[in-house]
């Protein structure tokens, strides 16, 4: 389903259980709703699900950049007020965990749960020209270039070399990302520097991360884990970034251990 959300052309999927308390997922730069189709499938029966593909990307709008995580935190909240959902838990990976955490503290209240995935709650300033860089590969040279290295950041090299369906999806992902939409995100993602206001989230936080992730790795996750309080901490082995593709099954039961039974 389509619907024009804070001025944005925004793609949304519901699935699941009608009646039953909301779970959204937010995917990462460079991926669609697509990318969770296996969380979709293993909380559908429990859950009320609402996917949706953030602005840039997927079937969503890919306005002129750049973007900021605030204005894709106020992207959700109109979604979810045009559902009008009043209360929903939340899972985002990567790019997605950044609009969670910026959303959280903006609209407190709203969240009944949060989960982040292989995210940050900062960057160092030094961080800032591998960004840059990126933005300038994909508006001269196009997404092509950034596929492999960002497949290799994203996934271990044993899961790569067994799961080329997997792989291969994730690569026409990336490679079918509106150059404007990767620019317009590349621009909002170094810029987050919420790890002082994380005591402000006052529901439930899962922090999940593949322990093999390069690009926000364990110790992103422990920082963001160490200033939530009373915050939930799972590492996952034999994992990179994308953690809930490479171990599905791990990724579903931290979820799973965490959010209510009923």
């Amino acid at each position: 389903m389509k619907t024009t959300v804070n001025g944005i052309d925004t793609y949304y999927e519901i699935h699941g259980k009608l009646g039953a308390p909301w779970l959204a997922f937010s995917h990462s730069l460079a991926c669609s709703v697509r990318m969770w189709d296996a969380q979709i499938e293993a909380f559908k029966d429990r859950f009320r699900i609402l996917a949706y593909d953030t602005r840039g990307h997927g079937k969503s709008a890919a306005p002129a950049g750049p973007y900021t995580l605030e204005a894709m935190a106020d992207d959700l909240r109109a979604l979810v007020s045009h559902l009008d959902i009043q209360r929903l838990h939340f899972v985002g990976l990567s790019m997605g965990g950044m609009i969670g955490q910026t959303f959280a503290i903006k609209y407190p209240g709203v969240f009944s749960s949060l989960a982040l995935a292989d995210t940050t709650s900062r960057y160092p300033a030094e961080a800032a020209p591998l960004w840059q860089e990126r933005i300038r590969t994909a508006e001269t040279k196009g997404m092509e270039p950034l596929v492999q290295p960002t497949l290799e950041r994203w996934f271990t090299a044993p899961f790569r070399e067994k799961n080329a369906d997997t792989v291969r999806k994730i690569a026409t992902a990336i490679s079918t990302t509106p150059v404007a939409g990767y620019a317009g995100c590349c621009a909002a993602i170094p810029r987050i520097n919420v790890t002082a206001r994380l005591k402000e989230i006052k529901c439930p936080v899962l922090v999940i991360c593949g322990e093999q992730d390069p690009g926000t790795p364990p110790a992103m996750a422990r920082e963001i884990h160490e200033n939530t309080p009373g915050s939930k901490l799972v590492l996952i082995p034999q994992a990179a970034h994308l953690s809930n593709l490479e171990q599905p099954a791990a990724f579903n039961r931290a979820l799973e251990g965490f959010l209510p039974k009923s």
